[in-house]
């Protein structure tokens, strides 16, 4: 019983204790019919007829009550947890016989069916003491690789959420349309993953503006002719549109003559 206990926690051992607490009542009033003289047979044919009328009107909270069983077994999570589930995720409530409940970051407080939890892809953000970061980041084209990966590293180094081990991992992913795309990856305390994923890209864009390192915007190469020749486009104010347009109502008209 000692190793029962140590197995479960605070929730589930109440909810198992529901299950055992139910499950002896039924035998307690099926042991007192029969005291009473009612026939076992007719019991069993009652309760089968019960039972079927009471399976078709509640087949969805029977499907959670099995499903809150099988999660109760499997501990893929337990309260206080971050969990996501499918677009929900919050932090871990209760475990119940019918639903499981989370509080979002947004303060809400968000019911899921067992049988959606038994169904769904279940992420357990909170699992392991220390979780990845991964940092998405776009350079210019004219910029270097190598002078990228150094201010990364340096950026990662003075930060004092950022894990020493296991090392940051610095990713070339690929030529962008606009950037080459990198990813750098840092690793931290669960409880410190979004104030770092904060500083960092905070500290990230201070870096590249003080070494000079173009974030580029997505922009578009317009070719005319020749595919390594630009078309040349030429930005004007206001005051030389209006010249033009004066320009082009004073030449003149084609096929007239003019003295």
């Amino acid at each position: 019983m000692r190793a029962v206990r140590r197995y479960l926690d605070a929730q589930q051992g109440m909810l198992l204790r529901k299950v055992i607490y139910y499950l002896l009542l039924s035998l307690f009033v099926v042991s007192a019919l029969r005291e009473m003289g009612f026939s076992l047979g007719a019991l069993l044919g009652a309760a089968g007829v019960f039972t079927v009328a009471i399976g078709f009107a509640s087949q969805t909270s029977a499907s959670n009550l099995i499903s809150g069983i099988f999660l109760i077994g499997e501990r893929s999570f337990q309260i206080g947890d971050f969990i996501k589930v499918e677009d929900t995720a919050g932090e871990v409530l209760s475990i119940d016989l019918l639903s499981v409940k989370l509080r979002t970051l947004d303060n809400l407080h968000v019911r899921i069916p067992n049988e959606t939890m038994i169904k769904s892809e279940v992420t357990n953000l909170t699992k392991f003491p220390i979780r990845r970061v991964d940092l998405k980041v776009g350079v210019a084209y004219k910029e270097d690789i190598g002078k990228v990966r150094r201010v990364l590293l340096s950026v990662a180094d003075k930060n004092p959420l950022c894990l020493e081990e296991p090392k940051p991992r610095f990713y070339f992913l690929g030529f962008g349309d606009s950037s080459l795309d990198l990813q750098f990856s840092v690793w931290v305390k669960k409880e410190n993953f979004l104030d770092l994923r904060t500083s960092m890209h905070e500290e990230i864009k201070a870096a590249f503006d003080r070494e000079g390192i173009e974030i580029p915007f997505p922009h578009l190469s317009i070719y005319t002719g020749s595919v390594t020749e630009p078309m040349p486009i030429a930005i004007i104010n206001k005051k030389k549109m209006t010249e033009m347009v004066e320009d082009e109502q004073t030449l003149p008209q084609g096929g007239e003559n003019t003295l």
